[in-house]
């Protein structure tokens, strides 16, 4: 038995953490630390990440309700929103 699987599905998510590191400030490297971690999920949820954001940011310009807020979390997400 091995853990090679676990580790190939981590690594992208393990770089961006490291790229972080050279964001030029703490606020840069927090938001990017954001973004990394919402691509990330969308590819663990089988959604295209592109997709995903343009649609979440339409919704939030629209007037999607804050207190819906969690309907736009990755594996709630549905394409049709």
């Amino acid at each position: 038995m091995d853990n090679s699987a676990v580790e190939r599905t981590i690594r992208p998510i393990a770089l961006n953490r490291k790229n972080a590191l050279f964001a030029g400030h703490d606020a840069g490297a927090e938001n990017w630390a954001v973004i990394a971690s919402l691509i990330e999920t969308c590819k663990l949820n089988n959604i295209e990440p592109h997709a995903y954001l343009t649609a979440i940011l339409k919704a939030i310009v629209n007037g999607h309700k804050q207190s819906q807020i969690e309907q736009l979390l990755p594996w709630n997400y549905n394409a049709t929103v």
